[in-house]
């Protein structure tokens, strides 16, 4: 549905937001790339930015495989690598990114990212008396606070350190919007093997990365993440949710996302939400879980024989997938 391509969908309004305040702040200067193929190598999606070996995302309990080597995107990053070979210094990407997640009102499968890099030369820093990673560094702390402010207005605004692997330093910007504090965005310096690989020798740059549903949740107040790919142009529901709950007995290796694929799987958007309400250790060394899964559609009430059936298929699937004993 490229809901990004939208101009008239929340997603699609933000984006362009976003560009309107890079095209009057730089001058045109951000070339933007929209429709970037989602495939994409392991090697472009997790070797070129650093990702490690042995780090969670690599796994099939987190991200979409096509095959061995080729994956659904899992962030717009995958791209950077391959856009600086090709010469390009200050860009905006932004398109679907795919990960295997928890199943709630903030969390889809399918959701949109929109990366931003902008590159020096040694031309830039030399000049400034400082050194080319904190002349980055406070250009992009600049950048990114006059962005919030465009979306956002005077709001306050505070920095955080984390860490990424293809940034240091690595930051965090938070607003303090609706009497709390909200993660808006990450960001860094991009680390030099990046940029030495992509043949950019003498060079720093500057990096960040945003989720488009996170903010136009929060600008739009969209209560929901499934509402993004309703067709209902009133983006509103009025349809109660339906609970049942699911316990089983679980092995060592039960990974909770795969329950979150089954459910899905099956129930597809009438699934709101998949909660773990309970777990406890029997005398035997078993563990026990129990899952409250929320049913609700946005279109229609539903009916308690079709979610009896949904549930009854639900827990089928769960006992001859997960390897795990119903209760």
């Amino acid at each position: 549905m490229q809901l990004h391509r939208r101009d008239q969908h929340p997603i699609g309004i933000l984006k362009n937001a976003i560009y309107d305040y890079f095209d009057t702040n730089y001058f045109d200067k951000f070339e933007k790339f929209d429709d970037l193929c989602p495939i994409v190598s392991v090697k472009e999606n997790f070797d070129d930015v650093l990702v490690p070996a042995d780090h969670v995302s690599r796994g099939y309990n987190d991200t979409y495989y096509v095959d061995p080597q080729t994956v659904l995107r899992c962030h717009t990053s995958a791209h950077q690598a391959e856009l600086l070979r090709r010469g390009h210094t200050h860009f905006l990407v932004t398109g679907d990114v795919f990960r295997r997640d928890s199943i709630d009102s903030t969390h889809y499968p399918v959701f949109h990212q929109m990366e931003g890099v902008r590159v020096f030369s040694s031309n830039d820093w030399e000049s400034s008396g400082v050194d080319a990673t904190s002349y980055a560094a406070g250009d992009l702390k600049t950048c990114l606070e006059g962005l919030a402010c465009h979306l956002f207005g005077a709001v306050e605004m505070r920095w955080v350190d984390t860490y990424f692997p293809f940034t240091n330093p690595s930051f965090e910007l938070e607003i303090f919007f609706q009497e709390k504090w909200m993660e808006v965005l990450g960001c860094g310096v991009t680390e030099q093997e990046i940029l030495k690989r992509s043949g950019k020798t003498d060079t720093v740059a500057w990096a960040f990365g945003l989720g488009l549903e996170r903010l136009a949740m929060v600008l739009f107040d969209i209560p929901d993440i499934r509402l993004f790919w309703s067709s209902d142009e009133r983006f509103t529901s009025q349809y109660p949710s339906c609970y049942k709950d699911m316990s089983f007995w679980i092995s060592d290796s039960f990974p909770e996302n795969n329950l979150c694929e089954v459910v899905r799987g099956i129930a597809g958007d009438l699934v709101e939400e998949v909660q773990l309400i309970d777990n406890f250790p029997n005398k035997k060394g078993m563990t026990s879980h129990c899952y409250r899964i929320a049913y609700r559609s946005m279109e229609r009430s539903l009916t308690d024989e079709e979610i009896n059936d949904l549930q009854w298929k639900v827990r089928e699937e769960v006992q001859d997938k997960l390897n795990v004993v119903l209760r």
